[in-house]
């Protein structure tokens, strides 16, 4: 899913950032309006837990591996635009700090993840849950479908992006410049990854979440779901567990132990395809050479701090996850409160305008 560079021409790429640009602007303005002081710390935990999640590889039946995202969660819980934002900042480092998505893919890979994963997952959730109560167990449902269908249509984003290359961009000869997968290749390919795996991976942690959070945090729930009833009696036993489990706990809990556990994406053999360097390209599909467009920009960001996230060791692997949540969440949380305020000050001024005149 994080498309390296090379693999895409600069067209390509440069109208990734021009569908990208305007969605990002439009989410900074309806974050303001939608994400109160209260929600911002919430939606910097979900942004680094998204760019946790990403580090958990799965091996997939092919031999290649593929990830969640979370952007399906994020949608739920606090709406499709924080979901945007959420998911772009972890992108955006995953790129700068470790190496993992090219920086001149970063539009294309902002489009597939952050705007068409969360805004599908939605759509889903919202058109098999009308009509439920926030704890009913329809609600769960909905939430593993948006999953499942939100990373499933970002991956065929992504093997349309990859396929067309060697269509578009050849040369003379015929022979690819940039991706050499065609269609027929890179779509089942992508969708063996997704449908059988990696979806199911998404569709199990959004409604696995959903679930924990109608037993034990329905305020969380109801930040994005203004207005849907709630059953009683339900509410009345969630306040008594949510007394007992301590959400805040259960969180920190939670991360820490995924923390831990994120040298497993290690144990799966193989890489995500599409991601491949261009000498193991080469190698594995016995190119006479690496196409040159490929050549050319796989090296173009040299700067990441923790290329790969130092894959080498386990140890080294937990040490890129704590700095990437780490710095994920607190650049989600300031830039979270910095919109607030604009959006506070805005609304003052109009006031203190009225109340100056008169």
């Amino acid at each position: 899913m994080h498309i390296p560079d090379g693999y895409l021409s600069p067209q390509t790429c440069a109208v990734g950032f021009v569908v990208a640009a305007p969605m990002l602007a439009t989410a900074a303005v309806r974050v303001k309006r939608r994400v109160k002081t209260r929600n911002v710390p919430t939606l910097a935990v979900l942004a680094a837990v998204s760019f946790l999640i990403m580090m958990f590889n799965v091996p997939i039946p092919d031999g290649t591996t593929a990830h969640a995202v979370g952007a399906a969660l994020i949608a739920i819980l606090l709406g499709p635009w924080a979901a945007t934002i959420a998911v772009t900042v972890a992108l955006a480092f995953q790129a700068l700090l470790f190496g993992d998505g090219g920086v001149l893919a970063f539009g294309v890979n902002v489009v597939n993840m952050a705007i068409v994963m969360p805004w599908v997952a939605y759509g889903a959730y919202k058109l098999v849950s009308r009509g439920a109560t926030l704890t009913a167990p329809r609600r769960i449902v909905a939430a593993f479908l948006a999953g499942y269908a939100g990373i499933n249509a970002s991956a065929l984003c992504a093997a349309a992006e990859l396929g067309i290359q060697p269509d578009l961009f050849h040369d003379a000869a015929g022979a690819p410049l940039y991706s050499p997968y065609h269609l027929a290749q890179t779509v089942p390919a992508m969708m063996l990854a997704h449908l059988t795996v990696a979806g199911l991976a998404e569709g199990i942690l959004s409604a696995a979440v959903l679930a924990y959070l109608q037993r034990a945090n329905l305020p969380l729930l109801r930040a994005n779901h203004p207005g849907v009833p709630v059953d009683a009696a339900a509410a009345t036993a969630e306040q008594k567990r949510r007394r007992r489990l301590r959400p805040g706990v259960v969180a920190v809990a939670v991360m820490a132990v995924l923390v831990v556990l994120t040298p497993l994406g290690l144990l799966a053999p193989g890489g995500a395809f599409g991601e491949d360097s261009p000498a193991d390209l080469q190698s594995s599909l016995g190119l006479s050479a690496v196409p040159t467009g490929l050549a050319r920009y796989s090296d173009l960001w040299q700067s990441a701090l923790f290329p790969d996230y130092l894959s080498g060791s386990p140890w080294t692997y937990v040490v890129s996850a704590v700095v990437g949540i780490v710095v994920v969440g607190l650049v989600v949380h300031g830039a979270g409160l910095l919109l607030v305020r604009l959006l506070n000050r805005r609304a003052t001024e109009p006031r203190e305008r009225v109340e100056a005149s008169r």
